[in-house]
């Protein structure tokens, strides 16, 4: 199988999920994600309470290795076992979630592109660029009505952690981005270029 690899950066909330929900519904089952998210380190040892303070912004929060070996099995057409996080618990899951590989793999997550083993991988890089009051705005929402959260604990997090690790990290990572999309999926222009691209992929392969 022929296997087209597309990593999609940003910031905290830009709109990453959403435009792989798109690819998602304009290609069904020929897509895979695979998400950065699934692969923060266990922290099993460390106490919750500690855990809460951890800066889950850095890069050193993830297993980006263990996400290389994944993204590489499906490269090559075989299937990978992709971890669970418990973002209640803070804590990596026992478990995993057998993925299969399709004819497009989505890597999705903050530091995709940050992290170069990991870049190498990827046929197509684009970064989602969003406005960061509305980003911030957004990851209330989600941390409040998905992952238990107080609004304090948000934005004390924000300050201290999200907002430095995306202008050390994650905004500079722009420019290894072969295509930046701004405001995201709100960019029916820029969209409808990425999905025609894909839709052109995939009708090569068909035709071989």
């Amino acid at each position: 199988m022929d296997v087209t690899v597309i990593g999609i950066a940003g910031g905290t909330s830009s709109g990453k999920s959403t435009l792989v929900d798109l690819f998602k519904q304009k290609f069904g089952d020929r897509v895979a994600v695979i998400s950065q998210d699934a692969y923060y380190q266990g922290f099993h040892d460390v106490p919750i309470a500690k855990r809460r303070k951890l800066n889950y912004d850095h890069p050193e929060a993830f297993d980006l290795d263990l996400m290389v070996e994944a993204v590489t099995r499906l490269k090559s057409g075989k299937p990978a076992e992709i971890p669970v996080y418990n973002f209640v618990d803070f804590c990596r899951e026992a478990k995993t979630v057998s993925l299969e590989p399709r004819q497009i793999v989505l890597c999705e997550g903050l530091l995709v592109l940050w992290y170069e083993p990991l870049r190498r991988l990827f046929d197509l890089k684009l970064f989602v660029d969003e406005d960061s009051d509305l980003r911030l705005i957004r990851r209330i929402r989600r941390d409040l009505n998905e992952r238990g959260r107080s609004l304090d604990s948000v934005l004390n997090q924000y300050e201290a952690t999200v907002k430095p690790m995306h202008e050390q990290f994650i905004l500079p990572s722009k420019r290894y981005a072969d295509i930046i999309l701004p405001v995201g999926v709100s960019n029916k222009p820029g969209t409808g270029i990425l999905l025609n691209h894909l839709q052109g992929i995939i009708d090569a392969r068909r035709e071989k």
